[in-house]
């Protein structure tokens, strides 16, 4: 280690680096996007994208569960479990971020993808998303983001899932155990039954690798950044925060330190924009007019508060935070499928 880094900070930034560099590429080959997933679902009757996110859950749940079990890595530090539960602004902020990515047509994590494919409306919503997110964070919204979260605190016994098998008895390793193995088989049932989705190694291939890079972010930041002294936050792939310290770190990196987060957030583009170079699928692209304008604008500003509030989005918590069994995942999750659900029977898809 010492051969190769200054120190372990430096290691971090750089394997986050590689591992946004890996997404941002098989992201952009694969396609992968719950939105699109959820609207092929409902409009198209095609599941393969949707069978494929939850492949990449199942994944990162038995990746990551795995991985805490060997190297004895907390997955119990992270945000995603609070203890007290605010379920309001758990919520609230899924049902903001869902429809929000919907006008928008795409999450943080989608929208970044597409920047590195030449898509200036992606740049847009960036923008938008990440000064957004720092309003709620610590801006002029942080106020009303506090009195949402302590408007209603569930104080439970666990702030996972063996909420479920503490009744029966069972300590909280076997419990996550036991819960993870039901929870990765009733996914990959479900994923392998679909002949489209079998037949189709973009979409399954992009789902299996996602899934196991969640827990190569575990990994980084809580084995690779592990020190006695100054650890490493613990964290994975998520990218509502990290667009906007990202965007911080644009404007004052003389006076900031580089984060985990930021460097995986950069590595995205850079390696969705390879990805587009390679298959000659980058190409300039803008916005129809004003109504389109205005939707990645109000969908921007939704994503960007709602995430913050349900600390996470598609990948924060749909992924990575369901990867550590946390309930607050279960419930932001639910909150953007409803607010998806919504935005496409009110407003409609954003389909340019």
């Amino acid at each position: 280690m010492s051969s190769l880094f200054a120190d372990h900070l430096s290691a971090v930034l750089w394997a986050g680096a590689l591992l946004g560099l890996g997404y941002g590429m098989i992201a952009q080959w694969s396609r992968f996007c719950l939105l699109r997933g959820l609207v092929h679902r409902w409009q198209q009757n095609d599941g393969r994208r949707l069978r494929a996110f939850a492949l990449a859950m199942a994944v990162a749940l038995i990746a990551s569960q795995g991985l805490a079990w060997y190297s004895g890595i907390d997955l119990q530090r992270t945000p995603y479990h609070p203890n007290g539960l605010p379920v309001i602004a758990l919520i609230l902020g899924g049902l903001l971020f869902g429809y929000g990515m919907t006008l928008a047509n795409a999450c943080g994590a989608r929208s970044l993808v597409l920047l590195g494919t030449g898509n200036l409306r992606s740049l847009l919503v960036l923008l938008v998303l990440g000064i957004s997110a720092y309003m709620a964070m610590s801006g002029v919204l942080a106020g009303f983001r506090l009195w949402l979260e302590d408007l209603y605190r569930l104080s439970l016994p666990a702030t996972d899932l063996t909420v479920l098998t503490s009744p029966l008895g069972l300590d909280p390793p076997t419990g996550r155990l036991v819960i993870a193995s039901l929870l990765s088989l009733v996914l990959l049932v479900w994923v392998v039954s679909s002949q489209a989705l079998r037949s189709s190694p973009r979409d399954w291939l992009g789902g299996l690798v996602i899934g196991l890079m969640v827990a190569a972010g575990w990994w980084i930041t809580g084995v690779l950044g592990a020190d006695d002294f100054d650890p490493v936050r613990l964290a994975s792939l998520t990218f509502v925060a990290p667009i906007g310290d990202g965007l911080q770190y644009l404007m004052l990196s003389t006076g900031t330190s580089l984060r985990f987060g930021v460097s995986v957030v950069a590595g995205v583009v850079i390696g969705s924009l390879l990805m587009a170079l390679l298959t000659r699928e980058f190409r300039w692209q803008s916005f129809n007019g004003p109504d389109h304008t205005g939707r990645a604008i109000t969908g921007g500003i939704m994503m960007g508060v709602g995430g913050i509030l349900s600390v996470g989005c598609t990948l924060g918590q749909g992924l990575s935070g369901f990867s550590t069994l946390a309930i607050s995942s279960v419930l932001v999750l639910a909150g953007i499928v409803g607010g998806a659900r919504l935005a496409v029977r009110v407003s409609g898809p954003d389909t340019p």
